[in-house]
């Protein structure tokens, strides 16, 4: 049997398919659920802070210190906090169940977002 390319998600009743390897943040975004995302998936804001069931929580990969320092500027932080961006989906995530906290900090960390060119402004 080939290896499952689809992981559901669960946001508040609404089931959401998303591929395997990419973010949790894309498959709701795309599933037409209201994530601000300031970064565009970078790890450089916390406007796409989650709340992640507790049996799914311990089965993701532990937070990078840069996640770890986003998630320091997020509002109503509690222990099964993540940043949807960084959660890869994984067919272990199958049925992960999340929640939007009722508001977000929108601070930008600064760093270039992923479709942004480097520009020379020398003249």
């Amino acid at each position: 049997m080939p290896p499952k390319d689809i992981v559901n998600a669960l946001h508040e009743g609404k089931q959401i398919e998303a591929k395997v390897g990419h973010t949790l943040m894309s498959a709701a975004i795309a599933a037409g659920i209201e994530i601000e995302a300031a970064c565009e998936g970078n790890c450089a804001c916390s406007t796409c802070h989650v709340y992640i069931d507790e049996e799914h929580f311990d089965k993701l990969k532990p937070a990078s210190e840069e996640e770890e320092d986003m998630l320091d500027l997020a509002l109503f932080v509690q222990p099964t906090s993540r940043l949807c961006c960084q959660i890869e989906m994984v067919p272990e995530l199958d049925g992960i169940q999340f929640k939007l906290p009722s508001a977000t900090r929108n601070f930008y960390a600064g760093k270039k977002k992923a479709d942004e060119d480097e520009t020379d402004t020398k003249t």
